[in-house]
């Protein structure tokens, strides 16, 4: 707003509205004014500190001096002509003396020392005689006011001062700085009053010293409030020289050219003060080659300096350009790299890294690394051809005009590498094996940059040194070394193959999922060829579980591999499983009934339902089935195929078989009891069928639920019969020879199981009508099945007839018996019940 004012003032007075001098001291006399309110409003702030009380004391002495000023321009309207000049020198030294006290009081000096202050005194005394020879020379032609020449005088010195001492500080301390330069507009503007108004110059001229006057005024208020708020120093940078030669020595050839335009010769005076300006430039620049021969020679001395500390140092120093081009290396390049500057400068850097190494590092440089980057590890040629392992720190100054480069601090690790793999090797193999322990492979896994790359753990399962049957004992040491030594075999150069736990292997390869599967097959077959042993030869079994490197941490890596092992072992072993998410929750349901399974029974958790057995002539029922069901409040309903497998692992068959026997057989004596007398089927696990106690158990079981003999049928799946057939024979024929009656269930129409069929004694056989295979041809031939069950005297039992084409079917085959989903579904013991109320008492 004040600056518009000031044009408005300025622009009235020349088109002749406004008397210039009025105009001048309208504008002055306002700028000060606003001025003095800023300065004044500084001196009621700050602390009792002695800084404050030094800033406070400033701003009193600049305020005075500002406001001598606007008074000293305000009464020049009513003061005589023939005075104005004396009242305005008169103004210029008040305000000059209170200036220079306030100045002074400013805080944050700083101590010279003798050499500064002498290039400060050259540098004030060769400006102030340059300002005072163009003050001199530029003076109109003849006669000169006495206070004329003590202005140009006094005001060459001074204004000279302010603005070296503003110069040198401005970077520093700037509202010091912005404080006298201020100071020197305002001096400056009234010594053009005086100078105008003693030569009596037209009124027009005394517009000039108004920016000067509103200017320095305002500029003064505002580095005093920098100063009041501390005078922070601006922001770092390069300090930008200004020509303390050259502005001398320009002030002194314009104000000569300009005299010699306008007045055409020297008086001897003037050729006395343009000499002297000789002596100051002459003396500063003899200051400025001092310092440089000073400087140059720190200089290369601290060169000298770092030069050995590089060249001394094993550390190779690499700067590349922006396109990764060497430009310099250090003298270690040659004295342990063998590599020539001469040779390598211009070379990309890739030309001296391994092909493998190149990508990675030049990956790494090109994203600009910070300081705080992981060092490069990458093998460097040398200058023999060789190799060496080195590793790499940044320092990336391509961004910093003066550098533009790339620096590579390089360490030869290669010694350091080596040992630490020697040490690796003695510390961390098996002592059995020789093999990677679990802490080198949980290392090996935490160091890999990520996929692609898969985790194989091998479970082999070695007969022990003193197994039960026949047979002779087998050393399980000498067998883990073989497979220690069959999987060397096997895995590439680059596989890491270790040792977990006893019987735990585990092989980490860089293949992709598929070739590592590939290579779990070479595994597999590996392994389970049969191993050589005193007594013989043993077979081991195998279960290998398949993880992906998907680049989580280790222990997350080993656990998904460890789940699919599990499940490989689960399913029967010599064969590999492949983790995914939905094994995981197989493996968790699996967890999951292994804890809540035992103490079931005791919990009241099992139950059975009853499926009927209809002969089908005339769809009455003959006999029953019981199915074993588990009501877990947890898990919810858990059928046989589910929990069978899980209680045999834990055990728990044996607990399971004598609950089903006995709850059974007590259902079955309630149902006698109502004149019913059907049969009763109840199904055996082959681990069941070789207890030494079975047939005493059943015979106790019978006789305490009084329930006869020949109304019990215990069933044995064909395919749970094994190898051991002998002694199913003998279980099956103590069971027949107590009156108990035995079946076959799940019977194939194949050769096998027609030629053992003459063997087992057994009462009933339960054949499914589904096809056992995908041709058609090889659907059983239940005609046939049927004739050969009537020539051995054994009833057969149609199982799992489940739509009423199938039940036709079996009925014209000459089958008695039927059982499925088409004649009846299984249910509770009150619902079968309720079944039975629709048909009269049989017997079958």
């Amino acid at each position: 707003m004040l600056s518009v004012l000031v044009t408005l003032l300025i622009g009235v007075s020349l088109v002749g509205l406004l008397r210039p001098l009025a105009a001048t001291t309208m504008a002055g006399a306002a700028g000060c004014a606003l001025a003095t309110v800023r300065l004044f409003q500084l001196t009621a702030t700050g602390g009792r500190e002695r800084q404050a009380r030094h800033r406070r004391r400033a701003a009193t002495l600049l305020n005075v001096a500002v406001t001598v000023v606007g008074l000293t321009v305000a009464v020049l309207p009513v003061a005589p002509t023939s005075r104005r000049a004396e009242v305005v020198a008169t103004g210029l030294g008040a305000a000059t003396l209170a200036c220079a006290i306030g100045l002074l009081l400013l805080p944050g000096h700083s101590r010279l020392t003798p050499r500064a202050r002498c290039r400060r005194g050259v540098d004030v005394l060769g400006l102030g005689t340059a300002l005072l020879f163009a003050g001199w020379v530029l003076v109109p032609p003849g006669p000169v006011p006495p206070v004329v020449r003590v202005v140009t005088v006094v005001g060459a010195g001074g204004l000279a001062g302010l603005l070296v001492s503003a110069l040198a500080d401005r970077r520093r301390r700037p509202g010091a700085a912005r404080c006298r330069v201020g100071v020197a507009a305002v001096l400056l503007g009234l010594a053009d009053l005086v100078v105008l108004l003693a030569y009596r110059a037209p009124e027009a001229a005394l517009l000039t010293a108004t920016p000067l006057l509103v200017g320095g005024a305002l500029l003064t208020a505002a580095g005093m409030a920098r100063v009041a708020a501390g005078d922070p120093a601006d922001p770092v940078g390069p300090p930008s020289a200004w020509p303390r030669v050259t502005a001398p020595a320009v002030v002194a050839t314009v104000a000569a050219a300009g005299h010699l335009v306008f007045v055409d010769g020297f008086t001897p005076t003037e050729v006395l003060l343009g000499l002297a300006v000789i002596p100051s430039l002459v003396a500063r620049e003899l200051i400025s080659a001092t310092d440089n021969r000073r400087w140059a020679g720190r200089l290369a001395a601290r060169e000298a300096y770092f030069r050995t500390l590089v060249s001394g140092g094993r550390d190779l120093i690499v700067v590349l350009d922006d396109g990764l081009r060497v430009q310099w290396l250090s003298a270690a390049g040659e004295r342990w790299f063998g590599l020539c500057q001469d040779e390598v400068c211009g070379l990309p850097l890739a030309d001296l890294l391994h092909p493998e190494d190149a990508p990675v590092v030049l990956a790494r440089l090109a994203a600009r690394p910070d300081d705080g980057a992981p060092p490069l590890v990458a093998r460097m040629r040398t200058g023999d051809g060789g190799w060496r392992e080195i590793e790499s720190t940044v320092s990336d100054q391509r961004a910093v005009p003066e550098v533009a480069a790339a620096v590579l601090y390089v360490r030869d690790v290669g010694d350091r590498r080596r040992l630490e793999r020697e040490l690796r090797r003695v510390a961390a193999p098996d002592p059995l094996t020789g093999l990677a322990n679990r802490q080198e492979l949980l290392r090996v896994l935490g160091e890999r940059g990520g996929p692609p790359g898969a985790l194989l753990l091998v479970d082999v399962h070695v007969p022990g040194p003193t197994q039960d049957g026949p047979g002779p004992a087998v050393d399980g040491d000498a067998l883990l070394v073989t497979t220690a030594r069959r999987l060397r075999d096997v895995v590439g150069p680059r596989d890491l193959v270790a040792r977990l736990s006893g019987e735990e292997f585990a092989v980490v390869t860089d293949a992709g999922s598929v070739p590592a599967y590939a290579l779990g097959e070479r595994l597999l077959a590996a392994l389970t060829e049969p191993c050589p042993v005193p007594t013989g030869m043993a077979r081991l079994r195998v279960a290998v579980g398949l993880a992906e490197l998907t680049g989580t941490g280790p222990q997350d890596v080993l656990r998904q591999a460890d789940l699919a092992r599990r499940r490989a072992v689960q399913l029967g072993r010599n064969r590999i499983e492949w983790y995914d998410a939905c094994l995981e929750e197989q493996l968790v349901r699996r967890l999951d009934l292994e804890r809540e399974l035992p103490g079931a029974a005791a919990r009241g958790e099992l139950d059975l339902v009853y499926q009927p057995v209809l002969a089908l002539a005339d769809r009455r029922p003959a006999g029953i089935e019981a199915l074993l069901r588990w009501r877990s409040p947890v898990l919810g309903t858990v059928l046989p195929a589910e929990l069978l497998p899980v209680a045999e692992d834990l055990g728990l068959l044996g607990e399971l078989g004598r609950w089903v026997l006995d709850r059974a057989c007590r259902q079955l004596a309630d149902w006698s009891t109502g004149g019913r007398e059907l049969w009763l089927a109840v199904n055996l696990t082959l681990a069941e069928l070789l207890a030494p106690d079975l047939v005493p158990r059943v015979a106790a079981v019978l006789a305490g639920h009084g329930v006869p003999a020949e109304r019990l049928v215990l069933e044995i799946a064909e395919s749970r019969l094994g190898a051991d057939l002998p002694t199913v024979v003998a279980r099956l024929t103590g069971l027949r020879s107590m009156g108990v009656r035995t079946a076959l269930d799940s019977f194939r129409a194949e050769h096998a199981s027609l030629a053992q069929l003459r063997r087992l004694p057994i009462d009933l056989l339960k054949v499914q009508p589904r096809p056992v295979g995908p041709d058609e041809d090889a659907r059983p031939l239940i005609d046939v099945v049927v004739g050969l069950g009537e020539r051995l005297g054994v009833t057969v039992v149609m199982a799992e007839l489940e739509s009423e084409p199938e039940v036709d079917r079996a009925t014209r085959a000459g089958c008695r018996y039927g059982q499925g989903f088409a004649l009846a579904r299984p249910a509770t013991a009150e619902r079968v019940e309720a079944y039975f109320e629709e048909f009269p008492t049989t017997s079958r």
